[in-house]
């Protein structure tokens, strides 16, 4: 179970190092193999194959001739990059994602479970915004009884 947000930096070539308290974890649910792919909050997703593949196919799966699963088809299978860790546990993060989720230096690496987010920094601290400015609102479906 992946959680927690770590700040990084991207080295001048792109690459991420994924920290050490992740990196065995994330190694061995991923048999070496990672999957890097967009999300539509203009934030990157990082997978673990084993846990992407059912993703991959639910979402492959879904009417090309709908033009909403067709445009999350392209968003998401048409964006995902197979990735693996180098040996010093540094993932190369590719120029076309690093645009699209308006990646420079800094960047936030968020824990989700079963894979991470990856956020410039200013999209992580709008992110956080968003959640500060609901204040008191009701939470939504499914967890009104959540008790912290």
């Amino acid at each position: 179970m992946f959680q927690g947000a770590a700040a990084l930096s991207l080295d001048a070539k792109g690459r991420l190092a994924i920290p050490a308290r992740y990196r065995e974890a994330l190694a061995l649910a991923a048999d070496g193999k990672l999957v890097l792919t967009a999300h539509p909050h203009r934030c990157l997703l990082l997978y673990p194959e084993p846990a992407w593949a059912p993703i991959r196919d639910k979402v492959l799966a879904a009417s090309s001739f709908n033009p909403q699963a067709a445009g999350i088809k392209r968003l998401l299978v048409g964006n995902a990059r197979d990735e693996a860790m180098d040996s010093a546990g540094r993932l190369l993060v590719a120029p076309e994602l690093r645009q699209f989720a308006q990646l420079e230096k800094q960047v936030w690496l968020v824990g989700q479970g079963s894979h991470f987010e990856i956020w410039s920094d200013a999209g992580w601290q709008k992110q956080q915004d968003v959640v500060f400015a609901m204040g008191d609102q009701a939470l939504p479906p499914g967890l009104e009884d959540l008790a912290l």
